[in-house]
């Protein structure tokens, strides 16, 4: 039998890489993955080491469907926008954002040092997150992010439904019956 090969599951901050995601002059931070053994696996949860310099926050007000958040603050100080609240926040606080409670959560960092914190949540593939203040809706599955548009449910469908003109033209292929295997008896 074929041993499997184990991969290292544990790893040292130092040794990871940050990924820097900054976007024109308030936008972005940089993050270090520190669960790289889970990040392949859809719907495990994974932790991230982020950094969010001052004047800026790591991502838009958003909310998620399908993933609840957890953040723990380590160092630096900054704000936590829960729907209509906003608080200060600094080392010790742990924040919980649960999903579909249809309630934005946001960081920011207005202060003049960095804002460092755990981000703790699953990597589902079926996330959906929406970001109020934009208008804007992320559909993983999709890989997209865009606006949706509110139509009426038959909007673009035809008057004449597609399956009848299939049907007159080419007609259905013939309907397989299976053989039950037993015999009608015969009445005399």
């Amino acid at each position: 039998m074929k041993k499997k090969r184990l991969q290292l599951n544990v790893v040292n901050v130092e040794d990871v890489e940050a990924v820097d995601h900054m976007e024109g002059t308030h936008w972005g931070g940089s993050y270090k993955s520190l669960t790289p053994v889970l990040d392949t696996v859809p719907g495990r949860i994974g932790v991230n080491l982020s950094r969010v310099p001052p004047g800026r926050t790591a991502c838009p007000f958003h909310t998620h469907a399908r993933e609840d958040e957890v953040f723990f603050v380590l160092s630096g100080r900054g704000v936590f926008r829960y729907g209509d609240t906003l608080r200060e926040i600094g080392p010790g606080d742990c924040i919980s954002c649960p999903a579909s409670s249809g309630i934005g959560h946001q960081l920011a960092n207005p202060f003049d040092e960095d804002l460092v914190y755990l981000a703790m949540g699953l990597n589902d593939p079926h996330e959906v997150c929406t970001y109020p203040d934009s208008g804007k809706v992320m559909i993983r599955s999709l890989k997209t992010v865009g606006r949706i548009n509110t139509v009426d449910y038959m909007d673009g469908e035809a008057n004449v439904p597609q399956i009848f003109t299939m049907h007159t033209t080419a007609g259905p292929a013939p309907r397989k019956r299976k053989s039950s295997g037993r015999q009608k008896s015969k009445k005399a």
